[in-house]
Order: structure tokens, then C-alpha cells, then sequence
């Protein structure tokens, strides 16, 4: 995770301070990339505690083509991380509940792009049926449903490309907005998750993950909390295990069919997160 650790200090010590639409201001650069090796071990932060739980649910939600917060809090009630986003999108339409819909978020783009393109399953079936292609894509970022009546909040890593090579699947994710300390630790561990999912029904070994932030920004609010990360020294990488339970397809994965081995961290460092 040293490349993460290098951007945080980088856009710390030499970002642009930028008002934003929360109100809350940050520091921002623009244009960066990381690449994380499988091989290495699994990309969870060690200066401070994944909430390991929350992202794999997280994950889950979103490869069921769920729009609905409802269906995310039934695979981990504990679940905070859309509640936010949903309170705003609510108070946006001007309403005070609904059934939990949250509009179209990642997973109905994922899996139900303009109300039928299933982009993960075709992106499946071509790693396995025309590995070499250059198609092999999935994009959340539908500029026809990003309004604010549309969705809860337009997706941030919109778009993400697979490759095999060597037997080897990598992926390759580009991140429109990036909050690097509460957002982009879940979003490394997120894709590198996705990976592995997909790597095991395809019959392939994890490869890299490559990550592209466009704007990656500090708010103003977690500057202290950065620095405490920062004088921290990391731990080893974990491995991640999931359970053989004969998974072919990519909905067939469960919530308890993940867990990071050997995984040690220094503890949380708490911060807001703006919304």
C-alpha cells in the first residue's frame, strides 16, 4: 500500500485548495495511477483498519444490479457507508422516505445498463470466450442518468477494463473522484475483491490491479486524521481466502465466502465524510 501512502503525502503536502459541492473544501491534484500486484498480497490498508465487512457487503450489493439500500443492509445490516448519500438524495426529492430506492447506481449500471445490458455478465463471457479482446469493459458512468433526480450519487469509479495475459486476469479501474482517506482504501480493496471474483470463475490467476484517479482530493476536515495515518508505518499485506464452494458464476458468491488471513492493522482513525 506504499502507493497509496505516497499519494495521500503528495496531495497533502502540494495539493491546490478547491471549494467542492459539499461545502466542505479540499486539497486536490489531479492525475494519478497505482498498480497492486495479487502475487503481493491482498491490497487492504494496514495504517489503518478496513472495515472489511461494510466494503465486501458493499461489493456484493453492487454485483447484484440492486439499486435499493435495503437490499444492501439484508447481506450486512451494519452497513453505513450509502447512508449519507441516501439522506441527501431523499432530501433532493424532496421527500422524507421511499422504498429505499437510491436510483442508478452502480449496480444498475453494472448489470442493467438503460434497463437491459448486462455489462459485468458480457464481460464475463468474453474473458472466457475472446480473452484477447480490448472490449472487455464495464462503465457505471451513464451521462444520461447522472442528474440529481436520477441517482444518489453518480458514480465515482466509473469505469473499469479487464485483461488476460499469461493466464493471468488484471483490471484496470479509472476513479473520477477520489477521496483518498475515507473512500479510496475501499475502493483499492473493493476492485481488488472484484478481481478475485472474477479471476476464480474464469479459471485464471489474480493478476494486477491498476487504479487512475482523476481529481484525488483531501477534505479539509480529515487533514489531521491524514496526518495521523501518515505517521504510521504499515504492516505486511494480508491474503485474502474465499471459501470453494464450487462458485461458477459471479452471483454466486456469498457474504461469509471472504476473509483476509494474517491481516494486522493499527486502529481505526475515525473522520466525517462529506457529503
Amino acid at each position: 500500500m506504499r502507493a497509496y501512502l505516497d499519494i495521500l503525502k503528495d496531495v497533502l503536502e502540494h495539493g491546490e485548495r478547491r471549494e467542492d459541492r459539499t461545502g466542505v473544501g479540499t486539497l486536490s491534484r489531479f492525475g494519478y495511477q497505482m498498480r497492486y500486484a495479487m502475487a503481493d498480497g491482498f491490497p487492504a490498508v494496514t495504517t489503518k483498519r478496513l472495515v472489511w465487512k461494510s466494503m465486501a457487503s458493499e461489493l456484493l450489493w453492487f454485483v447484484s444490479g440492486s439499486d435499493n439500500i435495503n437490499d444492501l443492509k439484508t447481506i450486512y445490516p451494519h452497513n453505513r457507508l450509502w447512508d449519507g448519500n441516501y439522506g441527501d438524495y431523499l432530501k433532493r426529492l424532496g421527500i422524507s422516505e421511499n422504498d429505499g430506492s437510491m436510483g442508478r447506481i452502480y449496480g444498475a449500471q453494472w448489470r442493467r445498463w438503460d434497463g437491459g445490458v448486462d455489462q459485468l455478465q458480457e464481460a464475463i463471457d468474453l474473458i472466457r470466450n475472446d480473452p484477447g479482446s480490448r472490449r472487455i469493459i464495464v462503465n457505471a458512468w451513464n451521462a444520461s442518468e447522472v442528474r440529481a433526480q436520477d441517482v444518489a450519487l453518480p458514480p465515482c469509479h466509473s469505469f473499469f477494463q479487464f485483461y488476460v495475459a499469461g493466464g493471468k486476469l488484471s483490471l484496470h479501474m479509472y476513479q473520477r473522484s477520489a477521496d483518498l482517506f475515507l473512500g479510496v482504501p475501499l475502493n483499492i480493496a473493493s476492485y481488488a475483491l472484484l478481481l478475485h471474483m472474477v479471476a476464480r470463475i474464469t479459471d485464471l490467476a489474480p493478476g494486477d490491479f491498476i487504479h487512475s484517479l482523476g481529481d484525488a482530493h483531501i477534505y479539509l476536515n480529515h487533514v489531521d486524521a491524514v496526518r495521523r495515518q501518515l505517521a504510521r508505518d504499515p504492516f505486511p499485506l494480508p491474503r485474502l481466502e474465499i471459501d470453494d464452494r464450487g462458485q461458477s458464476e459471479i452471483d454466486d458468491f456469498r457474504f461469509d465466502d471472504f476473509r483476509l488471513v494474517d491481516y494486522q492493522c493499527h486502529p481505526a482513525i475515525r473522520a466525517e465524510m462529506a457529503v
